[in-house]
């Protein structure tokens, strides 16, 4: 006899395919909206600069190449905020995502979010620019460089909700033999690693990222995208919170008691339940 569960956010359909998790609108609008908000805010962000900067050179140069800011601008820049508040406060743990969090988790969580918008934006560039070169024989100027612009958003925000989520790769082989003291120790050494890693990289980039960062230093294409711009100062931002959350996973996972991992953490237990379920309703 086959077990009758409760429903669940999770689809259990035996013919349904996998377990899929059904996100609320809401999980699904506010990251779109705070990457379009973002995206607009970022390209007319040397409006901003022009405000900030001292009067000299750079600032005329500024001055020459982009606009004053208009009231839409102020617009965008203030809601890029308030959906970054928003999204932190309603973002919601799937089931197969790590299910103990508190404030910066949640931060980690809505910047995963906008990593999986933006690689579905991505996807919709490339395809757009598949369709015009190869079916229309009219390539854009644009869509290579958005794509890697893109993804190098996705590259730095990913190592982020991964470290969140515990994610990267670990060896358990000696670890999981030892006593829960030393494996504490053992977490104390990797945080601190870590965030070593992060003090000298924010040291020794710190000068260079705020250098091209205020002088909004472009890409040097046709379409010419800010990518150095943004993505220098980006990296050492990203870093500084993966070791904050980090140390974050530390505090948090410190009285959690040993897992013993085996061959079967590899193992869809979803997916294998699912398949249970199917060859049960065929006896």
């Amino acid at each position: 006899m086959t077990e009758i569960r409760p429903a669940t956010p999770v689809e259990t359909a035996a013919d349904a395919g996998p377990m899929v998790y059904k996100p609320d609108a809401i999980e699904v609008i506010v990251p779109l909206l705070f990457v379009v908000t973002m995206a607009w805010t970022t390209w007319h962000f040397p409006g901003f600069l022009i405000l900030l900067r001292e009067p000299g050179p750079e600032l005329d140069r500024l001055a020459r190449e982009w606009p004053l800011l208009g009231p839409i601008d102020w617009l965008m820049a203030l809601a890029s905020f308030v959906l970054l508040v928003v999204g932190i406060k309603t973002v919601k743990r799937a089931p197969m995502e790590w299910q103990d969090w508190g404030l910066f988790d949640r931060v980690s969580c809505f910047l995963g979010r906008v990593v999986m918008t933006i690689i579905a934006l991505m996807v919709c560039v490339m395809l757009y620019e598949v369709l015009l070169r190869y079916a229309f024989e009219k390539p854009t100027l644009w869509a290579n460089e958005v794509t890697l612009w893109l993804a190098g958003f996705t590259f730095l925000l990913s190592g982020l909700y991964a470290m969140q989520q515990r994610s990267h790769i670990r060896i358990y082989l000696l670890y999981d033999l030892m006593p829960r003291g030393i494996q504490r120790t053992c977490d104390v050494i990797s945080t601190a690693l870590i965030v070593t890693f992060a003090f000298f990289l924010v040291y020794g980039g710190y000068g260079e990222a705020v250098a091209k960062f205020l002088r909004w230093e472009l890409y040097g294409t046709a379409f010419n995208p800010p990518l150095p711009a943004t993505i220098k100062p980006m990296i050492l931002l990203v870093i500084v919170l993966v070791a904050v959350q980090a140390v974050a996973n530390l505090f948090r996972d410190w009285n959690l008691e040993p897992v013993i991992h085996t061959a079967a953490d590899d193992i869809d237990q979803d997916e294998l339940e699912r398949l249970r379920r199917a060859v049960g309703s065929n006896d």
